[in-house]
């Protein structure tokens, strides 16, 4: 099929044009346009159709709508200022399926803003709507949005799909994730339009024009109506926003079908507490003067061996209050290097800067040279080597001028002198905490939750040998157990241990995570981790762990990896093998059948702006081979937000639904909430699935992850923390 002309002067003027743009947006002089409400597809919209705005940069979001069309629940996040992205799932009624009147539909949009409104030009956005889902929602768009007055907006533009009013036809044997391209902008464009009055601060009013009859047409020929049919193509919504998070709506579809959302917000770069709650460091204390300490001036104090203890356990002391470690120290007439690890903040630079300042305050005046060297798991990473004369210069200057004055080199597993301060190793830990797990993205039993208590300890032995157990029991909770869904039909818990051979799929794919609900809801308490783990540095650019145990939950066995990363470079190399048993469902001692020895070879490379990129090669956990692609974004406060995609040779009938494995990842600063500085995160991995295929195994302290925060990237991008 031959290009319209539309699409052909699209492709030849508007991309070349985003490409140029995007790259230049960090100049825009014109103020964003942001969106003033939450469409019913999870992004800036109007109620059904787009719009060209955007969410501040870094903006991660949730929507959640309900009409008689069905329920859909979205997570959109603002990767770069121009690009939107969003993942939906969604129950989509009028659709049969099994013994149901519904369908569970996952999708992903993507949206690029082309232009931002100047002047008289408005904005423009391109769109693609369920480009990777199975095309109950697939459409394509361009749109423009003007101010006409500070408070009215309009949206005009042209769709295709659904957007136009024509479904893609849906192959019956079509599991999704297919990129169905040579679809896209096809099929003939209709209009839609959309005005939006901002009343006041807080309540806008939505008009629309929208060409979406809800109809699903698949290959078997059956058209299908998804709720009522719309009564007329406008479209009338009303959105209120509490604060700068929250927002709730109320919408009608035709005049007939009424339905209802509600939205969060969260921007990384509005913390409840911007400036935090922690102590103000210590300050740099100034030499006094050759004449008020000549011995401490001329270095005579290191002859007396009773100096280097006694300072060592005042740094350590007052380090320990900053909520520190000083796990060794190396001390000469002229030169101190400490080794210091984080417990405190999220900023690996926090920690060196507040360091800095307590040595210039334990240390006597002829010390001139600070080695500050980073570990982690009792592995040196990193050493900044800064000249104490210009940390007393430059104390109230701005961060980037300590940064010019120090050096950054990677640090040797040993150094000379290294005394290790007493009472470090052997360390013991505990903690006792509740735990909640949740689970949004499941359209047959909604939110489904399970809270408890953890029990937590780890036991440091040695410098890199670490043990670490967790006990869980569970207090309530709606997860029940029970084995994977087969053909439309859940298979209960007892069915599943009875019939060995379901634990393989029809297809011949063992079950390595599509029977996960067998290990949830356990009303026994469990063992979800027991390592023992033994972490190295071979040389200074090489790292190394080996990990045995009850790695995860579902699997034991051994881990082991190696990873190259020079301290000053973005890239990094890395290999991992494992051979691993699946656990007993009752997630104790005991073990099943299957065992599989994978693994992978890594790359790692670290953009600007806090971007990283991953690419894994390897075997997977079902026995299958491919590679997974991820990238994520870490905001220098600490967020961290991702997507990662994975295929393997397994074809798309043997993943099953979702035709390939992919998610978002999302990672928040327990700090960041809380004001108090804190290293704990609050971790979620958003699948819509849990599928066999390109399953990795969930092991802790992978090295690139612990090594990556006190090298030349991850901490130049929190350097502006140093005098905090």
């Amino acid at each position: 099929m031959r290009r319209s002309p539309l699409i052909r002067r699209l492709m030849a003027t508007t991309l070349p044009v985003a490409l140029v743009l995007g790259s230049a947006g960090t100049t825009a002089v014109a103020e964003p346009m942001y969106a003033r409400n939450m469409s019913t597809y999870g992004l800036a919209g109007g109620i059904d159709t787009p719009t060209a705005e955007t969410l501040p940069d870094g903006t991660l979001g949730a929507t959640v709508s309900w009409s008689d069309y069905g329920r859909r629940s979205s997570v959109v996040f603002q990767a770069l200022p121009r690009l939107t992205t969003v993942l939906r799932y969604s129950r989509v009624r009028g659709i049969p399926e099994a013994d149901n009147d519904s369908i569970t539909d996952r999708s992903l949009d993507l949206r690029y803003q082309v232009l931002d409104e100047q002047g008289w030009r408005p904005a423009i956005a391109v769109g693609l709507q369920d480009f990777l889902g199975t095309g109950v929602y697939s459409g394509e768009y361009i749109v423009a949005t003007k101010s006409v007055t500070p408070t009215v907006r309009v949206s005009a533009g042209l769709g295709w799909g659904v957007l136009a009013g024509k479904p893609r036809i849906i192959s019956v044997d079509d599991n999704g994730g297919t990129l169905n391209a040579d679809e896209w902008f096809r099929g003939g464009a209709k209009p839609f339009a959309s005005v939006n009055w901002q009343v006041n601060d807080r309540l806008n009013l939505v008009a629309e024009y929208s060409n979406n009859d809800y109809l699903a047409k698949y290959s078997d020929g059956a058209v299908y109506q998804q709720g009522e049919e719309p009564g007329s193509n406008v479209n009338l919504g009303a959105y209120y926003r509490f604060g700068q998070n929250y927002e709730v709506g109320l919408y009608t579809i035709g005049g007939q079908t009424f339905g209802a959302q509600f939205s969060l917000l969260l921007n990384p770069r509005q913390a409840a507490f911007p400036s935090g709650l922690e102590k103000a460091p210590a300050p740099v204390r100034p030499r006094p003067s050759p004449q008020a300490d000549p011995d401490g001036w001329s270095g005579v104090w290191a002859q007396d061996p009773t100096a280097q203890p006694a300072i060592q356990t005042a740094l350590g002391d007052a380090m320990a209050d900053e909520g520190q470690i000083l796990e060794s120290m190396a001390l000469s007439s002229s030169r101190a290097e400490v080794r210091l690890r984080n417990r405190r903040f999220i900023s690996q630079a926090e920690a060196i800067g507040r360091t800095a300042r307590l040595m210039t305050r334990a240390l006597p005046p002829s010390v001139e040279t600070f080695v500050i060297t980073s570990t982690a798991d009792g592995v040196p990473t990193s050493s900044v080597t800064v000249r104490r004369s210009d940390i007393e210069r430059l104390e109230n200057t701005e961060a980037g001028q300590i940064a010019n004055a120090s050096t950054l080199t990677d640090a040797p597993a040993s150094a000379p002198g290294l005394v290790r301060s007493e009472g470090v190793y052997p360390r013991f830990r505990w903690s006792i905490k509740p735990y909640l797990s949740l689970g949004i993205f499941s359209a047959n039993d909604g939110v489904t939750y399970e809270a408890g208590a953890q029990a937590r300890a780890s036991y440091e032995i040695v410098p890199g040998l670490v043990l670490t157990g967790a006990l869980r029991q569970r207090a309530f909770g709606n997860i029940e157990r029970r084995g994977p869904t087969i053909d439309g039909n859940r298979v209960s818990y007892d069915e599943y241990l009875a019939d060995p051979s379901l634990e393989t799929t029809p297809e011949g794919v063992p079950r390595v995570r599509s029977d996960t609900r067998m290990y949830s809801g356990n009303t026994d308490p469990v063992i979800p981790e027991l390592t023992l783990a033994y972490f190295a540095k071979p040389t200074p650019t090489v790292y190394t762990r080996v990990t045995a145990g009850l790695l995860e939950r579902a699997f034991g066995g051994v881990s082991t990896e190696v990873l190259w990363k020079p301290v000053g470079s973005p890239l990094a190399l890395g290999a991992e093998i494992n051979h691993v048993r699946k656990r007993d469902f009752d997630q104790l001692f005991d073990f099943r059948d299957y065992e599989v020895t994978m693994g992978h070879v890594s790359a790692y490379y670290e953009f600007p702006q806090g971007f990283t990129a991953q690419l894994d090669v390897g075997k997977y956990l079902a026995g299958d081979k491919g590679a997974t692609f991820s990238v994520s974004r870490e905001f220098a406060n600490g967020w961290r937000i991702g997507a990662y995609a994975t295929k393997t040779d397994l074809s798309a009938e043997e993943f099953g639904e979702g035709s390939f494995d992919k998610g978002v990842t999302l990672s928040i600063p327990l700090g960041w909430a809380t004001g108090q500085a804190s290293r704990e995160r609050v971790n979620a991995n958003l699948r819509s699935l849990s599928r066999d295929g390109g399953a990795q195994l969930n092991v802790s302290d992978r090295l690139h992850e612990r090594v990556r925060e006190s090298h030349s990237v991850e901490l130049y991008e929190g350097w502006g923390r140093f005098w905090r």
